[in-house]
C-alpha cells in the first residue's frame, strides 16, 4: 500500500466559536482508494500557510510511503531540514499527517485505532467540558462568578462529572507574572461559588495559560485549596517545567500540563521533575497517536495520568477518543460540550456522548468520518490566528 494523495481543509468554525475560529484537517488517500484523516493543532501561522506547509511536506516525504510505515515515517519528517527538535509547526504538521496514517491502517485491518495500540481499556471514558457562554448571558461567564456557578450547576445535572474554568485573566505575551489582588481573589471567589454550587457531584478543574511566576502561582493555590479542585492547569509558562515544579511542590492540588508541548522529549522533562501528576497532550501537536501512546507509557512508570487536550475540531477529538481507550492511566477527557453544534455537523456521524460520558466507536481507524460537503462549504476567510496572547503587559 503506498499514499498517493494529499488533500488539506481549512474549515471555519461558525459561530460562536467554540473549539477555535478554525480548523485545519488533511485527507491521505492510498493507491488502493483507502482515505484517512487528520488533524493538525494551533500552528502559529495563517491557517492557509499551514495547509501549504501540510503538502509541501506530503510532496516532500508522504507521497510514495507505506502509511503503515509510521515510525520510519515520523522519523524522517521529525528530522526533516536538520531539526529534529520539538518544534511546534512540524510538529502539528506531522501530528496531523500520523493522524491520517492511523485511520489508514484501521480502516485497512477494520480494527479500530485503539485495538492496535494495545486494545480497549476503557469501555467509556469520563468528559469534561469548559463553562460556555450561551446566547443571552447578560454577562460574561468567565468573569461573572455567579453565572459561572449557575452554569457548572447545569452541566452536572447534564451529565458532567467534572467543570473547568480560567477565571485568573488575559494571557499575555509577557507572562509570567504577578497577579492582582483583584485577580487572586476573583479566582477564588469562582472556585467558591462553584464548590457551592455543585458541592460533591463534580470535580473543578482550574485552568491558566502559564500566567504567573511560581511564586505567584503557589499564592494563588493556597487560595484555591480549601475547595479540592481536581487540577490546577499550566500555572507557569511551557518552556522551563523545572519552575512549574516548583509550584507542584508547594501545594496539594494536582498540577496539570501539555496543550503546548510537543514529543516525548518535552514531557520526560515534565515527569523527570514531577512538574505535573496528570499530562494533557494535543494529538494534533505532539506528534501524533502514537507519540502520545509512548508519552501515556512513560507516564504510567512515573503514576501519572493522562487527560487528552481538545481546543479545536473533531477529529482530533476522535484521536483523543482512540488514545483514551486503550491507556490503563486515562483520567478524563476534554469534549467541547457534548459535541454538538458544529462538531457534529461536520462528521457524518456524531461521536457518541452519553450522561457525561464518550463511548468509544467499534468503527475501522478513528472512527468518524469527515462530512467534505460540510467542510468545503465552510472555507475560514478571517486573518486571525487560532489563539491570541494579549500585546501588551498587564
Amino acid at each position: 500500500m503506498k499514499i498517493t494523495d494529499v488533500k488539506t481543509y481549512v474549515v471555519g468554525n461558525p459561530p460562536p466559536h467554540f473549539g477555535g475560529l478554525y480548523w485545519v484537517f488533511v485527507k491521505l488517500t492510498t493507491d488502493s482508494g483507502i482515505e484517512g484523516i487528520g488533524e493538525v493543532y494551533s500552528v502559529p501561522f495563517h491557517p492557509d500557510v499551514v495547509a501549504r506547509m501540510v503538502e509541501d511536506v506530503c510532496e516532500r516525504n508522504v507521497i510514495g510511503s507505506d502509511p503503515f510505515k509510521i515510525e520510519k515515517l515520523w522519523r524522517i519528517i521529525y528530522s526533516s531540514g536538520f531539526t529534529q527538535r520539538p518544534d511546534t509547526s512540524i510538529m502539528g504538521v506531522l501530528s496531523g499527517i500520523e493522524m491520517a496514517c492511523w485511520d489508514i491502517i484501521g480502516k485497512e485491518l477494520n480494527k479500530p485505532v485503539y485495538e492496535l495500540l494495545g486494545g480497549q481499556v476503557h469501555e467509556k471514558l469520563r468528559s469534561y467540558s469548559y463553562l460556555y457562554p450561551k446566547e443571552g448571558d447578560a454577562t460574561e461567564v468567565y468573569s461573572d462568578p455567579d453565572l459561572a456557578a449557575e452554569r457548572a450547576a447545569e452541566y452536572v445535572d447534564w451529565g458532567f462529572t467534572a467543570v473547568k474554568f480560567d477565571p485568573v485573566g488575559p494571557y499575555t505575551a509577557f507572562d509570567p507574572r504577578q497577579l492582582s489582588m483583584e485577580a487572586l481573589e476573583l479566582s477564588e471567589k469562582f472556585v467558591r461559588k462553584i464548590r457551592e454550587a455543585v458541592g460533591s457531584r463534580c470535580d473543578l478543574l482550574f485552568g491558566t495559560h502559564g500566567q504567573m511566576t511560581p511564586a505567584g502561582a503557589i499564592r494563588l493555590a493556597q487560595r484555591l485549596e480549601p475547595y479540592d479542585p481536581l487540577w490546577f492547569e499550566e500555572p507557569t509558562p511551557p518552556e522551563r517545567p523545572e519552575e512549574m515544579a516548583l509550584v507542584a511542590r508547594q501545594t496539594s492540588i494536582p498540577i496539570a500540563t501539555g496543550e503546548r508541548l510537543a514529543t516525548k522529549y518535552e514531557f520526560a522533562r515534565v515527569l523527570e521533575n514531577r512538574s505535573a501528576a496528570i499530562l494533557q497532550m494535543a494529538l494534533g501537536r505532539v506528534g501524533g497517536l502514537l507519540e502520545g501512546k509512548k508519552i501515556a507509557g512513560m507516564a504510567e512508570a512515573f503514576y501519572a495520568q493522562i487527560a487528552p487536550h481538545l481546543y479545536c475540531g473533531p477529529i482530533e477529538g476522535a484521536a483523543n477518543v482512540q488514545l483514551s481507550a486503550c491507556s490503563p492511566n486515562f483520567l478524563i477527557l476534554e469534549s467541547i460540550q457534548d459535541w454538538r453544534g458544529f462538531h457534529s455537523d461536520i462528521l457524518k456521524q456524531p461521536m457518541q456522548w452519553e450522561d457525561g460520558y464518550v463511548i468509544p466507536p467499534t468503527t475501522p481507524g478513528l472512527g468518524v468520518e469527515l462530512d467534505e460537503a460540510v467542510a468545503e462549504a465552510n472555507p475560514y476567510a478571517g486573518s486571525a490566528l487560532h489563539l491570541e496572547m494579549h500585546p501588551e503587559p498587564l
